[in-house]
């Protein structure tokens, strides 16, 4: 399946390629400046439905695959990523915009993931424990569930996908896959390599097209048992309410409004440079990415002086060019909306102290640019400090001490990421114990987890799940207890026979 030299490409399954049913199409293109990247097939339930046949009649065979060999299959899959990395990066940076740095950390996600849970072949393990009866044997052990709906991003189109394919796969599952319709041809790629790695025909199908359609079939469909999104809160409250009558399994990963906070004894520049990496890397489109800044008032005045010369050096520009530290957004919506949202700023009272326009010129017209903004003087109820913007945009809220800081930072409906700067120890562990978020950074940004650590949050940031690590596991997997009497008679627990 030669992919990168053609122009039109099909749904894949059942190890067949396919138009859609309705031979109806649409076109990905690159938010750098608008050249055309593929024509792909704008697909509808009837060929969700040919998928998820496909992947329930190869589930039979695969989930009897031991699992050290489904292991190795992931194993081959992190090589060919290796092998492809560049390329894989610079398709990146055409199809959905990233600078060319990140891109490749984007890959390195996956092939992270790929090795990870390729150990996972050898591993899966369950628990043996003591029987309360004589002559009797106990333990659980990890079972597959069956056909899994893997709806994904754009944000991150191949990290994303190896977080909750790769799991899903090792542990004895298939897969039926939705890919953003912003990057399908980063869909494709990865399912061409899972290919070539070895994945049998009907475990791994791609269907594109869009939510309305494709995702909403997916989650609908009586055959699919387990479905992982990633995606708006929105979305997650329909397909939580769309998998309630058929009682899936739903894994949501959603929004986030992360801050950084930092004190009056942090290390300035450290913050500085955490904080521009954590509000405008990847043009601020991360669920981790840090939109709220919450610094001690004794720091306030500097470090938004700091910050604000930091954002003005920054490089707008296309991502496969080095000198480039700012990509496009993912398309004109998410630019109308990110420019709205400085328009709410501005109107609640906020200071703009740099940014919050659509850049143009200098060759950045032809796609969807916008330039790094800062609001200081934010109250913390603000919406510009509540609402997920996912762009290049960032409030700083003034504070007089950690507690009022804590406060700040737990005072929005998300719980995903969270980060502190001090140089004070006790600071930094009430911190740890307080912040209720999924994930939080001592001196560092709110982005740059590890594939081998739970990655999720709480409150309305998922439904309680998390995705890598150990924890991944218990998504796609069921809990079997095996009880084993080798006494030869009938032997009840928990019934008292000592009379």
């Amino acid at each position: 399946m030669a992919l990168l030299g053609a122009k039109t490409f099909q749904n894949y399954i059942g190890g067949e390629r396919m138009d859609a049913s309705s031979g109806g199409t649409f076109e990905s293109t690159s938010p750098a400046n608008g050249d055309s990247i593929g024509t792909f097939p704008l697909s509808k339930a009837e060929d969700v439905d040919q998928a998820v046949a496909a992947a329930e009649a190869a589930y039979e065979e695969w989930r009897l695959v031991p699992a050290p060999k489904r292991g190795e299959v992931l194993f081959r899959f992190g090589q060919l990523l290796i092998d492809q990395k560049e390329d894989l990066s610079q398709l990146m940076t055409r199809e959905m915009g990233k600078v060319i740095a990140e891109a490749r950390g984007d890959v390195q996600e996956a092939i992270d993931m790929a090795f990870y849970m390729g150990g996972e072949g050898r591993r899966l393990f369950g628990q043996t424990t003591p029987s309360e009866l004589r002559d009797k044997f106990q333990m659980s052990v990890r079972t597959p569930i069956g056909v899994v709906g893997v709806i994904t991003p754009w944000n991150f189109p191949v990290a994303i996908p190896s977080w909750k394919m790769l799991p899903a796969l090792v542990c004895g599952n298939t897969v039926v896959f939705k890919p953003a319709t912003d990057t399908p041809l980063l869909g494709e790629r990865f399912v061409e390599l899972l290919t070539e790695a070895g994945v049998p025909p009907g475990v791994v199908n791609i269907v594109h097209g869009g939510g309305g359609a494709v995702g909403e079939a997916l989650v609908r469909h009586p055959d699919v048992r387990v479905i992982t999104l990633t995606g708006s809160r929105e979305t997650g409250v329909q397909v939580l309410k769309a998998a309630a009558d058929g009682l899936k399994h739903v894994h949501l990963e959603l929004g986030g409004k992360n801050a950084i906070i930092v004190m009056d004894d942090a290390d300035l520049d450290l913050a500085v440079e955490g904080i521009t990496w954590s509000a405008f890397g990847t043009s601020g489109q991360r669920c981790t990415a840090a939109s709220r800044v919450i610094a001690h008032a004794a720091v306030y005045d500097e470090l938004a002086a700091k910050l604000v010369r930091s954002a003005e050096r920054m490089r707008l520009g296309v991502g496969w060019e080095d000198d480039t530290d700012v990509g496009p957004v993912i398309n004109r919506r998410a630019l109308e909306k990110i420019h709205s949202y400085t328009e709410i700023g501005k109107d609640e009272g906020a200071k703009l102290l740099t940014g919050g326009e659509i850049a143009s010129g200098d060759g950045l017209s032809d796609g969807f640019y916008y330039r790094p903004t800062i609001f200081g003087d934010v109250d913390p109820e603000m919406r510009v400090a509540q609402e997920e913007i996912f762009g290049p945009t960032t409030a700083l809220i003034r504070v007089s001490s950690v507690e009022e800081a804590v406060r700040a930072a737990n005072g929005v409906k998300y719980g995903l990421s969270s980060s502190i700067f001090t140089r004070d120890v006790n600071k930094a562990f009430r911190a740890m114990r307080d912040l209720d978020t999924g994930i939080t950074y001592i001196n560092a940004g709110t982005i740059g987890a590890e594939v081998h650590l739970p990655f999720g949050g709480t409150k309305d940031t998922g439904n309680g799940h998390r995705e890598a690590g150990q924890a991944a596991l218990d998504v796609f997997t069921e809990w079997k207890s095996i009880y084993v009497d080798y006494s030869g008679r009938l032997q009840k627990a928990q019934i008292d026979t000592s009379s």
